[in-house]
């Protein structure tokens, strides 16, 4: 192959990566030995570092091997798989799981220790004398209502009914507008996310309507299930706003074991639904109804009219190109008050459209006339559509097509034939669930959809199985522990052509791969086959 073959694990042969297998030796320069005793063995006898200070230079024989598998699409990096932790998990790929957190109580250690906390006004007295790093790790890992309710009074002020009951929380004005009266910010938000403070605290403290805010409400779903708002964030950090779909007060879930295919459905409908009307509105298509959801058969006839308007080819340009969909699910927070995940537990998607151009200023001016005037908005599929190209002048081949067949004629790493070598967790006929040859995150899955490059190219048969196969990723990746999944949509611009597919990608956070320099560098570190966690996925697979 050229030396100008794009960074990439895909051929048209399959999968590449490489095999590092270090030898060499290091000079030493330390002039002195600094032996000291690190402790005894049970018979008595000492264990010294005299390991550590070797005499002469030190010969590296055969270090651990190391595989290195640069990622499908060059802009993500480079996976690196040390051989001997994989191994450890060949035999037993179930050891790829997450330990449940242990239960965890205040009130009834106190209680063991002899401490009165029988009563809430006891609990509230004794909670106060603990320095904040204790209650704010309570607050984000108590498993009992008793010590979440305290901590929740002491985060902020309530109002009561009649009974004594918290019925909302106490209001303020200020010349910043009205504000809760919060006594203490992290405290606040990392009980209202912790899922076992009763629901009834939840809904004052975050889920009611208006709560969070002013964001006004434009869209709902609603079924006998379940109930589901969208929220519209006008002062967004993504250009041109965003919208939020948020289950509703009155249908509470924070955990993916929770969640259904009805919510799911329910969850991506409002995002089709204000993505497709969004477009219809540019193209002078007329939308069946307003002030009301869209059903499943109008939204299919407003998507066919949108695509055969593209088709016609008499439009006029279009001021948005693409669409940006992302979830992060769960949350959490460390006692340092350093944020470890999504803004909220409640299960949530937010959704946008991007630019198709802008303006470029330089120094607050406007640039003269020039071919880099105008400016493409970042959308991460567009870099997508970069690799795809790269890979075609390389190869003369389809980047997509070569991944498909690279992930079904996948071979082990370790090249044994005796054990399973599949990449996929789940299929139909519209999609494909698998796990990367490398992965971003250790327990990556991406989603791959056959025939769709973004979601106006996805008929309501090929959206249902989008929806259903992001549920059983969601919750097989749960039921192996995983507690904070970001996910992310690769998507192609509206008018484009190419053979680009829609991907979506899943990422878990785990507790000891926090991210730091290497990661910095696109260097991802895997402790597994991605085989075997493939295998580990299979076997915790949920399909409702």
């Amino acid at each position: 192959m050229s030396k100008s073959f794009p960074k990439t694990c895909i051929t048209p042969d399959g999968f590449r990566y490489a095999i590092h297998s270090p030898s060499y030796s290091v000079s030493n320069f330390r002039n002195e030995c600094s032996i000291e005793p690190l402790g005894e063995f049970a018979d008595g006898s000492p264990h010294r570092n005299t390991v550590n200070f070797p005499s002469g230079n030190v010969p590296i024989s055969q270090a651990d091997i190391v595989y290195e598998i640069p990622n499908p699409f060059a802009f993500r990096g480079t996976t690196y798989i040390t051989k001997s932790w994989a191994e450890s998990k060949v035999a037993d790929p179930s050891s790829i799981a997450i330990k449940p957190r242990a239960s965890a109580s205040l009130c009834k250690t106190l209680e063991a220790l002899g401490h009165s906390v029988d009563s809430h006004n006891n609990r509230l007295e004794v909670f106060r004398k603990f320095p904040e790093p204790v209650l704010l790790a309570m607050a984000a890992n108590s498993t009992d209502p008793d010590d979440l309710t305290v901590l929740a009074h002491i985060s902020c002020e309530f109002t009561y009914d009649t009974e004594q009951t918290p019925s909302g929380l106490r209001y303020e004005k200020t010349a910043g507008g009205i504000k809760a009266v919060i006594a203490n910010h992290a405290l606040f938000e990392i009980v209202v996310n912790n899922p076992y403070l009763p629901d009834s605290y939840k809904e004052i403290m975050v889920l009611r309507p208006g709560v969070q805010g002013t964001s006004e409400i434009v869209g709902e779903w609603r079924s006998k299930d379940n109930h589901i708002f969208e929220y519209l964030r006008s002062n967004s950090y993504i250009p041109w706003g965003h919208y939020a779909a948020n289950m509703a007060n009155d249908s509470i879930r924070y955990h993916a074991s929770e969640l259904s295919l009805s919510d799911m459905n329910g969850l991506r409908h409002l995002y089709y639904q204000r993505t497709f009307t969004r477009f219809a509105e540019l193209l002078g298509c007329k939308i069946p109804t307003s002030q009301k959801m869209l059903s499943e058969t109008e939204l299919e006839s407003l998507r066919l009219d949108i695509v055969k308007k593209l088709s016609d080819g008499a439009t006029p340009p279009l001021p948005f190109s693409a669409t940006l969909w992302g979830w992060n699910y769960g949350f959490d927070c460390a006692a340092s008050k350093y944020r470890l995940h999504a803004s909220h537990q409640m299960i949530h998607q937010q959704f946008a459209l991007l630019p198709s151009s802008v303006p470029v200023h330089n120094s607050d001016k406007k640039l003269a006339a020039s071919p880099w005037q105008e400016y493409t908005p970042y959308g991460c599929g567009d870099l997508i559509r970069e690799c795809m190209d790269r890979y075609e002048e390389a190869t003369g081949s389809d980047l997509f097509a070569d991944y498909e067949s690279a992930i079904r004629n996948n071979t082990r790493m370790d090249c044994r034939d005796d054990l399973p070598a599949s990449l996929i967790v789940f299929e139909d006929r519209d999609v494909l669930l698998f796990v990367p040859k490398a992965q971003t995150s250790q327990w990556e899955l991406q989603l791959l959809v056959n025939s769709a490059g973004n979601i106006l190219e996805a008929d309501s048969g090929t959206r249902n199985s989008i929806n259903k196969a992001m549920l059983v990723a969601i919750k097989t990746l749960s039921a192996l522990g995983a507690e904070m999944i970001s996910t992310i949509e690769f998507s192609k611009r509206l008018q484009d052509k190419s053979s680009q597919r829609l991907l979506y990608s899943f990422l878990p956070k785990l507790p000891f791969s926090p991210g730091a320099f290497s990661e910095a560098q696109l260097r991802w570190i895997n402790g597994h086959y991605p085989e075997d966690f493939a295998r580990a996925c299979r076997e915790k697979l949920v399909l409702n």
